[in-house]
């Protein structure tokens, strides 16, 4: 994980003769223990400002530009290390231990913040992923200087929409590659100590070695730079909702906006959204949630560029210009416009636009099936499986092997984010199987949550499905495929399709009907373009193999060939749900 909101912010050239930097201002948590934090002030405003904090894992110089940019706005901005990390003392207790301190410490450092001599008492929150966790771990303590927060990129529940699941090469490198090397420079040993030497060590030497090792249990104890018992607990928590805050809404009473993207892999984000407006403590925090939704990754959020794909200048967004009229209007009392606006932004992808809607989903989508067909079967891409919204008549299954030594490669960059990519370098596995759909005469638009309904067999006592929705765009030469874009994924681990406190095992051969949640998504296939769900058993390195054995995916080294049924047919009528608004 890495803060998403310091990826893209305007910083003027001369923010240096405007902006006066404090660097290492110890605070007191109420055990003694001295957190330290950068603050920085505008230098040509006098009289008391409101103040916005962030509490970080990752080196709170890294936040130096968004901090500068809202100081430069007239904000006292802080940014401090939380406990055991970089400049701060104290113990680092990741943010999937239960123990950890960070409600007491947020609580502690806003009412710190509130009480500096030239800070007004009126507090916000910003910050992305670990941040963002932060800042929902210590809203329910309810400081009573808390005014507004603003989010973004952790999702309502740990284990997202997929528990179970071990995000290999994400998790991996974030534990060997972003938190490790300030641990190790504490600790005195040896091996990278700044996050970038161990980022371009691990892009350039480990990657490859270690996202393909098994069992996670036996990564040497030098690669995980003192933290192995940790990651071993972390490793065993993946069908737990460790971050707590998945029912803590009740419990908060400020305005929060919440900010995330189509391609962020913890969009989940959303729920948060539909939870505060729901149950917030108060009419106040009920009533006055914002969201917006761009086409961004869960590091690069703001900018047009994402993946291999340019989304216009639509897409291109200032964090700080989005953040300035929130504060503004919470912290200094201005109306700024931002509460008359509708509450729900979402940027539509296909058409490059940004729309609006009173709630999430919008009013008028409808849940419409798309169902799988084929007769000689649906394998690789030049099979003759296709998508309908008719139903199924007495069609033969698909059938493919999932082979956990020979997995379905994600398409993904290096830093092993989600990102749109061109699928069609994986149009040649016997392991996918591909619905495709008519080619559009009219724009199709769809805006919500996406799932996958699917019967099954499985040889396997435990398996995994997975899906993909694609838009393919033909080329005009020829009329094959030119692109085919990953729009929203997902993947069930099938021990967990009743839900996740009710595993149960596979019996091999017995018909199962599985849900697979997709990630939310905001698209309009235009005319000339088809979509398509592409199904299978692995997205590796994205999600981790499962190995078939119906074992503990941490210790267990086998792994084993899974025979794979899909139907459809009358009976057992297989489809992916797509939130269709006309």
């Amino acid at each position: 994980m890495s803060g998403s909101l310091t990826s893209r912010v305007g910083v003027a050239d001369d923010m240096d003769a405007v902006v006066e930097v404090e660097r290492d201002v110890p605070a007191a948590m109420r055990d003694g223990t001295l957190l330290r934090a950068d603050v920085y002030r505008p230098a040509e405003v006098s009289g008391p400002l409101p103040a916005l904090v962030s509490r970080t894992p990752y080196n709170k110089e890294r936040t130096e530009d968004v901090c500068r940019a809202m100081a430069a706005r007239g904000y006292i901005a802080i940014v401090q290390d939380i406990r055991g990390r970089y400049a701060s003392d104290g113990e680092w207790r990741p943010m999937y231990d239960s123990t950890n301190l960070e409600p007491t410490d947020g609580y502690d450092t806003v009412e710190w913040a509130a009480q500096l001599p030239d800070c007004t008492g009126d507090i916000g929150t910003f910050g992305g992923s670990y941040v963002a966790l932060t800042q929902w771990r210590l809203a329910p303590t309810r400081p009573p200087h808390l005014r507004a927060m603003y989010v973004s990129g952790f999702p309502r529940f740990a284990y997202d929409r997929w528990p179970g699941i071990f995000r290999t090469d994400r998790h991996l490198q974030w534990h060997i590659a972003t938190t490790v090397p300030d641990y190790r420079r504490r600790q005195g040993l040896p091996g990278p100590t700044t996050r970038d030497e161990a980022q371009e060590h691990w892009e350039q030497h480990e990657r490859h070695k270690w996202v393909w090792f098994l069992p996670f249990d036996d990564i040497p104890e030098e690669v995980l730079g003192g933290l192995r018992p940790q990651f071993r607990s972390y490793l065993r928590r993946h069908a737990q909702d460790w971050s707590g805050v998945g029912h803590v809404h009740r419990e908060i009473e400020v305005p929060v906006y919440h900010q995330t993207g189509w391609y962020d892999r913890l969009n989940g984000a959303i729920d948060h959204y539909t939870a505060m407006v729901a149950q917030g403590r108060t009419e106040h925090a009920r009533g006055n949630q914002k969201l917006i939704c761009g086409p961004w990754t869960h590091s690069s959020g703001g900018t047009r560029y994402q993946g291999d794909r340019d989304f216009g200048a639509e897409a291109e967004v200032d964090v700080a210009d989005l953040m300035t009229p929130w504060f503004d209007y919470w912290l200094k009392g201005r109306d700024t416009g931002i509460m008359d606006e509708p509450p729900v932004r979402y940027f539509v992808m296909g058409v490059n636009r940004w729309e609006t809607a009173d709630q999430w989903p919008p009013a008028g989508v409808q849940l419409t099936p798309f169902y799988c067909h084929a007769e000689t079967g649906a394998n690789r891409f030049a099979g003759d499986g296709y998508l309908g919204r008719e139903r199924p008549g007495g069609e033969p299954p698909d059938r493919f092997v999932y082979d956990p030594r020979d997995p379905v490669m994600s398409v993904l960059p290096p830093v092993a984010q989600d990102a749109p990519g061109d699928h069609r370098v994986l149009f040649d596995r016997q392991d996918v199987l591909y619905y495709e759909g008519a080619t559009l005469a009219a724009p199709l638009k769809i805006v919500g949550p996406v799932e996958a309904r699917l019967f099954i067999t499985s040889s396997a006592p435990d398996t995994d499905f997975t899906a993909i929705l694609l838009d393919i765009a033909l080329d005009e030469s020829d009329g094959h495929p030119g692109y085919a874009q990953n729009l929203c994924s997902g993947i069930l681990r099938c021990r967990y399709r009743r839900g996740v406190d009710k595993p149960e095992l596979l019996w091999p051969g017995e018909i199962e009907e599985i849900t697979i949640p997709l990630t939310p998504v905001a698209h309009v296939f235009r005319p000339g373009h088809r979509l398509a769900v592409a199904i299978s058993s692995s997205n590796f390195p994205l999600f981790d193999r499962n190995h078939n054995t119906g074992r503990d995916y941490w210790s267990d080294a086998e792994l084993r060939l899974a025979y794979q049924t899909v139907f459809h047919d009358g009976d057992h009528p297989s489809r992916i749900v797509l939130p269709v608004l006309e």
